[in-house]
């Protein structure tokens, strides 16, 4: 972790703006400058903040101030984002971070396809920071901005049919079937999502649950590296959704564990529906490569959903996960 003060400035610098740009688009700036700090590469944050500061946009404004009685009807609301993001500011300064954590999860997990998974991307960035290092006001700030843009665009997903699955995570992925048709953004696609396979319905233990969100963050990094060309884009999010909710187990209770898995299992799941490719690519093994190698092509490239799986394929360590990492180097558009 970064011992400098340099993610702690990044951060502060980053909280002017708002967590999107032009209505739609997610900021990932404090996403992509963490994991860079995290992976020990702290000297380019600043450089690497430079070159996405153009997509940065000012925070947006407050509309009203969320209360104890009125959040429900706020929830899933865009336009109240400053107003949510106030509101976990001030749980936070009353509260241990783990305690809102805790309260807030269950309330926010069904809508984790909101904003095209990245709320709850840019949360387990946060808490890996918060459960690595010393809580610092910029890290409970990035926090209540991540919880605050997940509850601004909390979308559930409701009345999914379930087919047919399988066993292990990475079967059940290729049983996933693709929609028809490439049109539309997320939000319409996400609305067309019909049914998913059944995986790890039968869960009840939340070690077990951790194991199953395990396998799935890797089965997810794998299919990447041959299923990645769908959308390079977008099919990141299969793999870095579900790492997110790996990552911010430790800090919940264990009887919040499996209903995480489930909501991670949707998340991946839907997101491989939406834009899967009709065939896969041949498998290009990485090579004689080192972690470090990889996130270096991986920083080099300076595509912030290329760092973000990189990371995430640096959790799972193995060579086809690289083989993923470089992938997305290959087919993700550079940073300039």
């Amino acid at each position: 972790m970064d011992t400098t003060g340099t993610l702690d400035e990044a951060l502060q610098r980053l909280h002017a703006s708002g967590p999107e740009r032009l209505g739609r688009l997610t900021n990932h700036a404090p996403m992509a400058v963490e994991a860079l700090a995290a992976r020990g590469r702290g000297a380019a944050v600043h450089r690497w903040l430079d070159l996405y500061a153009s997509r940065l946009e000012e925070f947006p404004t407050t509309v009203e101030r969320i209360t104890d009685a009125g959040w429900r009807s706020a929830l899933g609301d865009p336009r109240r984002a400053a107003d949510w993001i106030a509101r976990f500011g001030r749980e936070l300064d009353e509260r241990p971070w783990r305690d809102v954590l805790a309260l807030w999860w269950p309330r926010l997990l069904p809508g984790m396809n909101g904003g095209s998974t990245h709320p709850v991307i840019r949360v387990g960035h946060a808490v890996r920071t918060l459960l690595a290092d010393d809580s610092t006001e910029p890290r409970l700030t990035e926090l209540a901005h991540g919880l605050g843009y997940w509850a601004a665009r909390h979308r559930p997903v409701p009345g999914l049919a379930p087919v047919p699955g399988a066993r292990s995570a990475a079967a059940a992925l290729d049983a996933v079937t693709p929609l028809d048709g490439r049109e539309g953004g997320f939000p319409a696609r996400l609305g067309r999502v019909r049914s998913l396979p059944v995986w790890a319905a039968a869960v009840t233990d939340p070690a077990e649950a951790h194991r199953r969100l395990t396998e799935l963050v890797r089965a997810a990094t794998h299919r990447y590296a041959t299923h990645g060309h769908g959308d390079p884009t977008m099919l990141v999010h299969a793999a870095t959704a579900p790492n997110a909710v790996l990552r911010t187990l430790p800090a919940l209770p264990r009887a919040l564990w499996v209903p995480s898995l489930r909501a991670a299992w949707t998340a991946s799941a839907a997101v491989t529906a939406m834009y899967a490719p009709d065939a896969p690519a041949p498998y290009v093994p990485p090579g004689d490569v080192t972690p470090e190698e990889v996130f270096e092509r991986a920083l080099a490239h300076g595509d912030e959903h290329v760092v973000k799986l990189t990371d995430t394929a640096l959790d799972v360590g193995d060579e086809r996960a690289f083989a993923a990492a470089l992938r997305a180097v290959r087919l993700g558009e550079p940073l300039r």
